[in-house]
C-alpha cells in the first residue's frame, strides 16, 4: 500500500461507503431489516481503525478527529437503525448521506488549504440539510431544513468571498502560508471567512438558526448535526488560531473574545427559559462553543489540548442526551417538551438516566466529562492572560446548571407521566449499546481523564 493510498483510505471507505449502500438497495429494493446501517456502519468502522493503526503518513490531528468522527459517525447510525425504521424514513439515501456528511466533516477537519477547507464544509451542509428534512412526513423538519439553510447558504458565500479575498491578499490558498502575509486584503477576508466559521459553530450572533434545527430535525439527526459537524468546524477554527500571525490575531483575538463571552452568554441563558427539550439542548449547544471558542484563543498555551479533551467529551455528551431523547420518544413525534419528562426517571431509569447524566455532564458538574473539560479550558485561558473572560465563563457556567437541574427535577422528582402519556418505542439493540458506551464514557473521561489527556499530547506534540 503506497502512502498516497493509505492517507486517503479513510476518505474513500466514507466515499464508497454511501455508494454501497445506495447499491445495496438497487440490488436488494426491499432489504433485510439491519442491512442499510450495518453496511453503512462497517465503512464507518474504517477511520477509526485507520486513526490508530501504527506507521501510517498522518499527523496526530488528522488521526484524533479521524477516530472521533467515525465514533460519532458510528453512534448516530446506532441511534437512526431503529428509529428511522419505525419512523417510516430509513431508505438508502438515509444512510448514503451520513457517510458523505462524515466524509465532508473529515475533510474540513484536516484542511490545511483554504479549498479543501470550503469543499468539506460546503459537502457537510449539503448532506445536513438533506438529512434535516429526511422525514418528509413532518413539516417541522422541512421548516427546519429551510431555516438551516437559507443563512447557511450565505454563510458560505461569505466564507468563499472570504477566501478570495485571502488569495488577493497573499498568492497563495495554504492556510498557514496566507495568514502569514500581512494585507489589509488577507485582515478582511479572514473577518468574512470568521463569519462562515462562527456560523457552522453557533456563535453568537450568527447562532440562531441552531434552535430551530435542532427542534425539527429527526433526534439521531440533531445528535450527528451538534456534534459531528461542531467538531470538524471547532478544528478549522484551532488550526487558524495556531497558524495565524500576529498581524493576522489581532484581527482574530478581539473577535474571538467578544464572540465568545457573547456565546456563551446566549446559551446559557437562553436555556433557562426553554419549554422545549430540543431547544433547550441547543442552547445548550451553542454555549458548549462558546467554551471552545476561548480555548482557540488560548490555542499555544495548552488550549489546543482542552479543545480536543472537550470536543471528545462534548460529542459523548451530546450524543447521550439526544440518544435518550430518541429513546424515551414515541413513533410519531419526538418526546420534546420538557413537561412531558415528568416521573421518566421512576417509569424508565435507563433512559432517563442517560439523560440526567449527559445534561450534568453539560453543565460542567462533577465526576462527568464535561467538568473537566470546562476546568482544562478554564485553566488554558488564564495561563493566555485571558482571566476576565474566563472568570465570565465560569460565571456563566454556574449559570448553565440550573437548565440541567430544572430537566432533572422534572424526572425525579415529579411522579406520574399523565402530562405525556405516551409509551417509548423499543431503541433497538444498536441504539441501546451506543447509549451504554456514551454513558460509560462520560464518566469515564470524568474519572479517568488522564489517558485521554496523554494521547492528546502525543498527538499534539507530533504534529
Amino acid at each position: 500500500m503506497t502512502p498516497t493510498l493509505a492517507e486517503l483510505l479513510p476518505h474513500l471507505a466514507l466515499a464508497l461507503g454511501g455508494l454501497a449502500v445506495l447499491v445495496a438497495a438497487m440490488v436488494r429494493p426491499v432489504p433485510p431489516r439491519g442491512l442499510m446501517p450495518a453496511i453503512a456502519a462497517v465503512f464507518a468502522l474504517v477511520p477509526g481503525l485507520w486513526a490508530f493503526w501504527p506507521g501510517l503518513p498522518a499527523s496526530g490531528m488528522t488521526r484524533f478527529f479521524a477516530g472521533l468522527l467515525s465514533a460519532i459517525t458510528l453512534a448516530t447510525l446506532g441511534q437512526l437503525a431503529r428509529y428511522a425504521d419505525r419512523r417510516g424514513f430509513a431508505g438508502d439515501s438515509l444512510y448514503g448521506l451520513v457517510l458523505w456528511s462524515a466524509l465532508g466533516m473529515l475533510l474540513l477537519a484536516e484542511a490545511t488549504n483554504w479549498l479543501l477547507l470550503l469543499l468539506g464544509l460546503e459537502l457537510a451542509s449539503l448532506c445536513l440539510y438533506a438529512l434535516v428534512a429526511s422525514r418528509t412526513a413532518d413539516g417541522l423538519g422541512a421548516e427546519a431544513a429551510l431555516k438551516y439553510f437559507l443563512p447557511g447558504a450565505m454563510a458560505l458565500a461569505a466564507l468563499a468571498f472570504g477566501i478570495s479575498l485571502i488569495y488577493a491578499g497573499s498568492g497563495t490558498l495554504e492556510i498557514t502560508d496566507s495568514l502569514a502575509a500581512a494585507s489589509p486584503l488577507v485582515a478582511a477576508g479572514l473577518g468574512l471567512a470568521l463569519v462562515g466559521i462562527g456560523f457552522k459553530l453557533s456563535l453568537a450572533p450568527v447562532h440562531l438558526w441552531t434552535p430551530d434545527a435542532y427542534q425539527g430535525a429527526p433526534a439521531p439527526v440533531a445528535a450527528f448535526l451538534s456534534t459531528g459537524s461542531k467538531a470538524a468546524t471547532a478544528a478549522a477554527l484551532l488550526h487558524l488560531c495556531a497558524d495565524a500571525a500576529p498581524e493576522a490575531m489581532a484581527v482574530l483575538a478581539p473577535v474571538l473574545v467578544i464572540a465568545s463571552g457573547l456565546t456563551m452568554a446566549v446559551g446559557n441563558i437562553g436555556a433557562l427559559r426553554q419549554k422545549s427539550l430540543k431547544r433547550l439542548l441547543a442552547f445548550s449547544s451553542i454555549g458548549q462553543m462558546g467554551y471552545i471558542a476561548m480555548a482557540a484563543l488560548a490555542v499555544n498555551d495548552g488550549g489546543g489540548e482542552a479543545a480536543l479533551f472537550y470536543l471528545a467529551a462534548y460529542a459523548l455528551m451530546d450524543l447521550g442526551a439526544f440518544g435518550a431523547l430518541g429513546a424515551l420518544s414515541g413513533e410519531a413525534h419526538d418526546r420534546d417538551a420538557v413537561s412531558s419528562y415528568r416521573g421518566l426517571g421512576y417509569v424508565h431509569p435507563w433512559r432517563a438516566g442517560a439523560l440526567a447524566l449527559c445534561l450534568l455532564s453539560l453543565a460542567g458538574l462533577p465526576p462527568t466529562a464535561g467538568f473537566i473539560g470546562k476546568f482544562l479550558v478554564f485553566g488554558a485561558a488564564l495561563r493566555a492572560g485571558y482571566t476576565g473572560l474566563a472568570v465570565f465563563g465560569i460565571l456563566m457556567a454556574v449559570i448553565g446548571i440550573f437548565y440541567a437541574l430544572r430537566v432533572v427535577a422534572t424526572l425525579y422528582m415529579r411522579e406520574g407521566v399523565e402530562a405525556y402519556p405516551v409509551v417509548p418505542a423499543p431503541a433497538g439493540p444498536a441504539a441501546s449499546l451506543a447509549l451504554w458506551a456514551v454513558s460509560v464514557g462520560v464518566l469515564a473521561l470524568g474519572l479517568f481523564p488522564g489517558p485521554l489527556l496523554a494521547a492528546i499530547g502525543k498527538l499534539v506534540g507530533g504534529q
